[in-house]
């Protein structure tokens, strides 16, 4: 059976919120407001169903710990990024989302720092089409293309991410760095997402990286066609939690930059210059068809914990965890057709199909075809289902199941 995530923040949530929140004429109540925001809106307004703020930004500037941020459907096209400072509380976070289920798109096409030429620095500031250094926030239902990174949330905790798409940004989809502690990010999509400026070294689907914090949560994400990796858990030094999430397609030259430098992992799981020593650990997670490895510790010596994942058709190693001394658990992974099923370090415990003896290709498991598992999500927000993909036919409990 496929996990289903309990703590889904959908748009009805922002529904829900709207109909405590707003009176019988529509004016927001004086102990927790909802703010409306539509694109035919007016930033000298109240902020009513009847009479919405223009843009989002004016909203997350009134918006105080309890209130609801409901954004009517349409493209926002920023000029200056979404700057997030205000936190909310444990008891009374600030929920922003899109306003029953329309669809709302916030485009940085036109900010400056998403065309940063190559070489070239994005300043801190402008990281992102909505750059959050804030905490307790419930953020869902938004589509966020064209940024200079799609979310970058920097010291960030209590936070909670869902049903957001982060594609065709200028640089990763969706950062989460520095002191971070306590953050979901759950059913996230996030794909061809690329970094014209470096050639592809650094746009990744999802990254949590350069920073630390405990509780980090990623679950029921599909992360693919990223130029660099799907996942990327670089120079992170507490331990992140990846469950039921897809990595695909990651690391090829879609975009025909010169000097190619993208790596084309599914999870990156650490790495740095030392490396830091990291438990992360991954359950019931999918990498295929990237360009290098499916999951690989990059160096990481940590215990690693890969339980019931499975890699297929990637160029480089299904599991990759070889690094002198390292001290990863593999328990019930499957590899089939990928370059190498497993690298195992001096340290590594390892169990998976490559243990089971016999012969493991394509014609092992019931289907090869990811066709399901990458079509519409579920009306929850959670993964289709894709009962046989990847499922051994004989049987074996090894392996992801969806």
């Amino acid at each position: 059976m496929r996990k289903r995530n309990a703590a889904i923040w959908t748009a009805a949530v922002v529904s829900a919120a709207m109909v405590t929140s707003l009176g019988t004429a529509g004016e927001a109540s004086a102990a927790a407001k909802t703010l409306v925001v539509a694109t035919n809106g007016d930033d000298s307004a109240p902020g009513t169903l009847a009479r919405p703020l223009k843009s989002i930004q004016k909203a997350v500037g009134l918006a105080a710990p309890g209130d609801t941020i409901a954004v009517r459907g349409g493209t926002y096209a920023l000029t200056d990024n979404i700057t997030i400072t205000t936190s909310g509380t444990a008891s009374q976070p600030i929920t922003l989302g899109a306003y029953q289920g329309e669809r709302v798109v916030v485009d940085g096409e036109q900010l400056p720092a998403s065309h940063t030429p190559v070489g070239g620095s994005i300043p801190r500031a402008e990281r992102g089409a909505i750059h959050q250094e804030a905490s307790y926030w419930r953020i869902s239902g938004l589509e966020i293309v064209n940024g200079p990174y799609g979310i970058y949330c920097d010291g960030c905790n209590g936070n909670v991410f869902s049903r957001l798409s982060t594609h065709d940004n200028y640089e990763s989809g969706f950062q989460l760095q520095g002191v971070s502690s306590n953050n979901q990010i759950l059913n996230l999509d996030s794909y061809l997402n690329r970094d014209p400026r470096k050639n592809g070294e650094s746009a990744d689907g999802l990254a949590i990286k350069e920073g630390s914090g405990t509780s980090n949560v990623v679950r029921g994400a599909r992360l693919w066609n990223n130029v660099d990796d799907g996942f990327d858990a670089w120079k992170f030094t507490s331990p992140i939690l990846i469950e039921n999430t897809v990595a695909y397609g990651n690391g090829f030259n879609r975009w025909n930059f010169p000097d190619f430098a993208g790596d084309g992992n599914g999870f990156k799981l650490g790495g740095g210059t030392p490396a830091p020593a990291v438990a992360h650990t991954v359950r019931g997670s999918v990498a295929f068809k990237n360009a290098a490895h499916g999951f690989t510790d990059n160096g990481n010596a940590g215990a690693l914990a890969l339980t019931r994942d499975s890699a297929y058709g990637n160029a480089g190693t299904g599991f990759d965890a070889d690094v002198s001394g390292g001290t990863a658990t593999l328990s019930a992974d499957l590899s089939v057709a990928d370059g190498k099923a497993v690298a195992r370090g001096s340290g590594t415990v390892s169990k998976g199909n490559w243990d089971l003896g016999g012969t493991w290709d394509a014609s092992s498991v019931l289907s090869t075809d990811p066709g399901a598992l990458t079509g519409p999500r579920a009306a929850d927000g959670s993964l289709p289902p894709a009962p046989a993909f990847l499922v051994p036919r004989n049987g074996a409990a090894i392996g992801a199941r969806f």
